[in-house]
């Protein structure tokens, strides 16, 4: 750290702390979500097929299985344990490994509500039950972060006495899926927001890959800070000298730290940022192309939609159409098409 960096960091603490990594962790907002209890008696295998920008989640709340995800090895999952499949590959789970598996839309679902169901399968020996999910994030924050997971987040009841949350937030999840009481969605969907996030952040403590990147340079003093500043200010007149006195850094060093730990350079890193939070608003919010603009501290909506179809590769107006046609064909379909699709892919 430069001379003086550290008292005048201590000094902006005062005014505001800010914590990088939690920040980008709140990013974590799921929607999309389904959620089914599954029932199975052995001998029995389950194929879910791959769901591109969904993160699934398996709970084995008794019991136990086997989890392969495609390119993966087998995990062996123990009562109590969590998995999570970040990257919407096609996985199955198995009662033993080896067991022929079904694809999950070929089984018979009790349709409990749209976001819930129970599923029943097997052959009679010994039980297993599972709590599964599948979600999707809407934040780029969140798309670079679940980007940077591994194949696998396997977080093992038993490891640690540090996870002694997962026992408590397992055994309520449980709970609220046996009964499904009134309000029983709204509790699930809340604790799966938990467990996921607490299974990241197992991860990132844990794996010396967490430490290295966009999650090592959150985690960064001075970088980390002015990644915040970023996400926190996207419309703001951001230079890199003004991003360096911010972080208490000259020009040419701070240039060189963001670009050796971020992989790019911080106004490349600033001006695509903007731009997927564009298209977050455009498709989400349905924000108008002059609104999303100017919230970005563009003056002319020509210059913004000449950065946009720069970075996204397509122009605004076709990213909003894109996005209202992918909401008006899940809105048009049947329940009885509804409930297909959520079984089959999990989401």
């Amino acid at each position: 750290m430069e001379r003086g960096a550290t008292d005048t960091l201590r000094m902006k603490d005062c005014w505001g702390s800010i914590d990088p990594l939690g920040e980008a962790l709140h990013f974590l907002r799921m929607s999309g979500t389904f959620y089914c209890r599954s029932e199975l008696a052995a001998p029995w295998g389950l194929a879910l097929p791959p769901r591109p920008g969904c993160l699934s989640f398996h709970v084995v709340t008794s019991g136990r299985c086997w989890l392969e995800v495609e390119g993966g090895d087998d995990v062996a999952l123990e009562p109590n344990d969590l998995a999570l499949v970040p990257h919407g590959r096609g996985h199955r789970m198995t009662s033993e490994p080896g067991v022929p598996a079904i694809g999950i839309g070929q089984l018979p679902h009790e349709r409990v509500s749209d976001r819930y169901a129970v599923m029943r399968h097997g052959g009679g020996g010994a039980p297993t039950v599972l709590i599964c999910g599948a979600v999707r994030f809407d934040h780029p924050a969140a798309h670079h972060l679940v980007q940077l997971l591994p194949r696998v987040i396997h977080v093992r009841a038993s490891s640690s006495s540090q996870l002694d949350w997962l026992d408590g937030t397992l055994r309520l999840m449980a709970a609220e899926a046996r009964e499904l009481r009134p309000g029983g969605e709204t509790v699930i969907t809340r604790l799966a927001d938990i467990l996921v996030i607490q299974a990241i952040r197992s991860w990132i403590a844990a794996d010396p890959a967490a430490q290295t990147g966009w999650l090592g340079a959150l985690q960064d003093a001075q970088v980390g800070r002015a990644i915040a500043l970023i996400h926190r200010e996207p419309a703001r007149s951001w230079t890199v000298s003004s991003l360096a006195g911010e972080v208490a850094m000259s020009r040419s060093a701070f240039a060189a730290r963001f670009t050796q730990l971020v992989g790019e350079p911080v106004m490349h890193y600033l001006a695509r940022w903007r731009m997927h939070m564009a298209l977050t608003w455009l498709r989400e919010d349905g924000l108008g192309l002059g609104e999303t603009a100017s919230r970005l501290g563009y003056r002319s909506e020509a210059a913004f939609s000449r950065a946009f179809k720069r970075f996204i590769g397509v122009s605004p107006g076709a990213a909003r159409r894109r996005g209202q046609g992918e909401a008006t064909g899940a809105a048009t379909e049947t329940g009885t098409e509804a409930a297909v699709r959520a079984a089959a892919t999990g989401g």
